[in-house]
């Protein structure tokens, strides 16, 4: 079935409190995204986000992050005694620390109301739950640190339990309050989608933090020495993004090992994600088959080599435990075939990005319109269709245009031509970033590869009003397009 979508983080959606959340806005997206005809709404991965405030560096690959719960939605269900005050509600950035200060206050004042009833008990039952909150709050009584920083006995008590955490009980017990409030409202939002016809396609990152529950409970699946540090990392070699490469620092998996538990560790990551969402997206899902190993010693990611990872074994017991579950393959980039053959002996759709097909500087540009496949403008790590147009040459710039032009896109707005072009393509999905949708410049880009800190994820929408304008539109293209 065709189908069209968009791309928009929960972080970048309008907010009463400076950050997108899953509150009333959430919801009122799902109905605009009824209205206008499309049917998957894309995110980036909700979890509790780790070194700056990247969603592919998270401290759990089963928690929520806190920022993401709704303090309109505390006091809907009484647990507040006042709805909190406005923060920063017009603002077009988040300002992760001040907003987690300001949640801070009233989360706690949640907690103090919560009473434990029998939904609260079954979620705790969950093993990652209690894992995860003493985690959180050893990482918190060690001002943040990393696990490996942290004293012997707290650093080891994931093995020998030695260490007494009873003196923490309030602190953990907030931690899973957190978590299950965290959940509640995240499946109310998907459940309010899935009656609306819309699906949610979340993210998981091929790699997890080495500063995570993930490992810190899991070491024996990660080539880590004796202090807990990584001996090799994982990053990708000199591209089209960055001469020097990217260097991740995310922890190498040890495969052999993983082999050796039937890739448990695996197939928990999937099966748990595919509760929180309808369909899932792997990001760098070429790892699968090659992976770029690098020695944690490097300061760049130029030294390394490609080595083979068991690709074929993981999704034979992927298809044969969670035969349900739709996975979506991010396979962009200079790849080898064997990628392609390993994605497409499962039928996963991989993904194309219509950008770089115009770009005279990308040198994987080639473009095959295939059905088995989802195809954007661009992703959240390219630059808008506005701003990337804008950062040519005059010469490019006017190709570009009649390039369009001879497709039959004529539209006096650039951004508008490469999403009727999107749309019409025989891709089965066609996922549009919201920025595109309503031409917006790279003010609201949300992150660039190879750089650290802001503006990366920051960017917001301060109010819906311009994609209102479009719905109508957008609706007339999605239906030209038989989506």
């Amino acid at each position: 079935m065709r189908e069209a979508g968009i791309l928009l983080p929960l972080s970048s959606l309008p907010s009463n409190y400076g950050i997108g959340d899953m509150g009333p806005y959430s919801f009122e997206l799902i109905d605009l995204l009824k209205t206008g005809g499309f049917r998957i709404w894309q995110i980036l991965p909700l979890n509790p986000l780790g070194f700056g405030n990247s969603p592919y560096q998270p401290y759990s690959s089963f928690a929520g992050d806190e920022i993401y719960i709704s303090l309109d939605e505390l006091y809907e269900e009484g647990l507040l005694t006042k709805r909190p005050p406005k923060f920063q509600k017009n603002s077009k950035s988040v300002d992760y620390e001040k907003v987690r200060k300001f949640k801070e206050i009233y989360l706690k004042e949640a907690f103090l109301h919560f009473t434990e009833d029998t939904d609260y008990k079954d979620f705790i039952k969950q093993e990652w739950v209690y894992l995860y909150a003493v985690y959180l709050t050893l990482k918190k009584k060690n001002d943040l640190r990393c696990w490996n920083e942290w004293d012997k006995a707290q650093k080891e008590w994931i093995k020998t339990r030695e260490f007494d955490i009873s003196v923490y009980k309030e602190e953990i017990h907030y931690e899973m309050f957190i978590q299950y409030i965290f959940y509640k409202q995240w499946m109310k939002v998907k459940t309010y989608a899935s009656q609306n016809g819309i699906r949610i396609m979340g993210d998981i990152p091929f790699y997890v933090g080495i500063d995570s529950l993930d490992v810190w409970a899991n070491q024996e699946c990660f080539l880590l020495g004796e202090d807990g540090k990584p001996t090799f990392i994982a990053g990708v070699p000199p591209d089209y993004f960055s001469a020097t490469g990217q260097r991740w620092g995310n922890p190498i998996y040890n495969w052999d090992y993983l082999k050796k538990q039937g890739y448990q560790f695996w197939l928990d990551r999937i099966a748990y994600n595919s509760k929180l969402f309808d369909i899932i997206r792997i990001d760098h899902f070429r790892a699968f088959d090659t992976y770029w190993k690098i020695p944690a010693t490097c300061e760049t990611a130029i030294e390394g080599e490609w080595l083979e990872a068991p690709g074929y074994e993981v999704f034979d017991l992927i298809g044969k435990k969670l035969p349900e579950v739709e996975i979506i393959a991010e396979d962009l980039g200079d790849l080898r075939e064997e990628v392609h053959v390993l994605k497409n002996h499962y039928g996963l759709k991989g993904m194309k990005i219509l950008q770089f097909t115009f770009d005279p500087n990308e040198n994987n540009n080639n473009f095959e319109d295939i059905e088995n496949m989802v195809i954007y403008t661009g992703s959240h790590d390219n630059q808008t269709i506005k701003g990337w147009y804008l950062s040519q040459d005059k010469e490019t710039r006017n190709r570009i245009r009649k390039s369009l032009k001879k497709l039959g896109y004529d539209d006096r707005i650039i951004s508008k031509r490469f999403v009727r072009l999107t749309l019409d393509s025989i891709a089965e999905m066609a996922i549009l970033p919201l920025q595109d949708l309503i031409n917006l410049g790279d003010e609201a880009r949300i992150n660039t590869p190879g750089t650290l800190g802001s503006p990366n994820w920051e960017w917001k929408l301060d109010n819906f009003s311009k994609f209102k304008k479009e719905i109508g539109n957008l609706k007339e293209f999605i239906t030209a397009s038989k989506r």
